[in-house]
């Protein structure tokens, strides 16, 4: 499982495949058994094949990342209230203001049930096993927001995609500096839930 041939066609598969065949039409019941084994498999691999522990590192820069995180939020706050001022003004903050209960629970289950597991997938299991087919970091990471943006190609919509590729940049670069699930897991609910939270919850999936 660790030859090179191995790992592109896994890479395929996991990363190309499985994501487009989401975006065609057949029955859901399939693509959640596709999607729940292969996420099995990607826990069997970082526990069994990579060796991963899943603890937590020592010596986190809790500090730098929550200045980090703050300065990038406030940037992505303001691109979003700007385009949803523009575009979808009655949207603004409707969940919050509405439905404040369904926003808490929301949230919630976004941040445990869908970041935590892309996070695994799109940046430790990407990390850990793929850095040695590539010879550039620039193209690694490059590569990384692209399939996580292919990843939302099933919403169909190219703002999303565009978003994904960008946060994917942003999570890829923030792994490859702390080597933290949990940090990056944070940073992208937090990203997600903010969006949410703006009123982009529809196109992103988001039941309101």
């Amino acid at each position: 499982m660790q030859s090179v041939s191995y790992k592109l066609t896994e890479f395929f598969l996991i990363f190309i495949i499985l994501p487009v065949s989401f975006a065609l039409d057949y029955p859901f019941v399939i693509k959640a058994f596709l999607a729940i084994s292969g996420f099995f498999y990607v826990i069997y691999v970082l526990l069994k094949v990579e060796g991963n522990k899943f603890r937590i590192a020592p010596n986190l820069q809790w500090r730098l990342f929550w200045k980090h995180v703050s300065i990038k939020l406030l940037i992505i706050a303001f691109l979003t209230i700007g385009y949803m001022w523009l575009t979808a003004k009655s949207e603004l903050f409707h969940v919050l203001y509405q439905k404040p209960q369904l926003w808490v629970v929301i949230l919630f289950a976004y941040a445990m049930f869908s970041v935590y597991p892309q996070e695994l997938i799109y940046r430790t299991l990407y990390f850990q096993r793929y850095a040695s087919l590539f010879k550039s970091k620039s193209l690694f990471i490059f590569v990384n927001a692209i399939v996580f943006s292919l990843a939302h190609i099933f919403y169909r919509n190219p703002l999303v995609m565009l978003m994904t590729f960008l946060g994917g940049i942003l999570f890829a670069l923030t792994y490859d500096k702390t080597k933290s699930t949990l940090l990056v897991s944070i940073e992208h609910a937090i990203y997600g839930c903010w969006l949410f939270t703006v009123g982009m919850g529809q196109m992103l999936g988001f039941p309101d």
